[in-house]
């Protein structure tokens, strides 16, 4: 069905793209395919957090050369255009997806896959891993899926300049130092860790995560008058909510609250 590994259990998709032999470098038909899948993601019940990973010892190189530049450069200005907003589409998805996404970056992440890991709401990240934004480095613009937009609001403006206009590699723990890695840990433990945090997440109060999420995504434009209001409103919703009810009730109760996502 795809041409990267899904699989879904205890309410936790797992994605592993699975072109070890060349760095899970993206082709068109799995940019598309993501792309596709988180959009559904969005309806699938069963689904509560999702966890991004590569197999083998790279996260993602980004687009492969051989399968998508040599077949896009042969397209006219339209064609150019399509493509790139199919990828920008594919973060547009990921950031609409009111669940959370954890990438478990187990190896180079570079151009696409630098922002695939970006474009997640946490990241755990191996030791021996680094990141690429690259696309300066191929005569491209750093701009690109939604980077220009997103780093800078990670790890700040100047970091952001510096990592989009030399596109030079950034390991672990540098990349932890500027706020893009939340956890360096070593590499047989990514995936475990991820999990965990997957597990955790998963069996806390899901819509109120949900609501977070879109929360922080809307407030980006806003100033501090309209976001004082937008999170008065959304949080007196929460309040009549069942998971609120369910902490209230476990908590005269002297118990652990049990939260069902509403």
């Amino acid at each position: 069905m795809y041409d990267f590994d899904y699989e879904v259990a205890n309410s936790i998709a797992t994605i592993t793209l699975n072109r070890p032999e060349v760095l899970n470098a993206l082709t068109l038909e799995i940019y598309a395919q993501l792309r596709d899948l988180f959009e559904v993601l969005r309806y699938d019940d069963n689904v509560k957090v999702v966890v991004l990973t590569g197999a083998g010892r790279a996260f993602c190189s980004g687009g492969d050369v051989h399968k998508i530049i040599g077949e896009v450069l042969e397209r006219d200005m339209h064609g150019h255009l399509e493509f790139c907003r199919m990828t920008g589409h594919l973060i547009r998805n990921m950031r609409l997806l009111t669940k959370p996404v954890i990438a478990a970056v187990n190896g180079l992440a570079a151009g696409a896959g630098a922002v695939m890991a970006l474009a997640s709401d946490l990241r755990v990240v191996a030791e021996d891993a680094k990141f690429a934004f690259l696309f300066t480095r191929v005569g491209l613009t750093g701009a690109d899926m939604g980077a220009a937009c997103l780093l800078p609001r990670v790890i700040g403006q100047g970091r952001a300049l510096e990592l989009l206009l030399l596109g030079d590699d950034v390991d672990a723990h540098t990349a932890e130092r500027y706020g893009l890695a939340n956890w360096v840990v070593p590499k047989e433990q990514v995936l475990p860790v991820a999990r965990e945090l997957a597990e955790r997440l998963a069996a806390g109060p899901t819509y109120s995560l949900g609501v977070t999420k879109a929360m922080v995504n809307n407030e980006w434009n806003m100033d501090i008058i309209s976001a004082l209001e937008a999170e008065a409103q959304a949080q007196a919703l929460m309040m009549m909510g069942a998971d609120h009810r369910a902490f209230y009730e476990a908590f005269r109760e002297k118990k652990k609250p049990e939260f069902r996502g509403r």
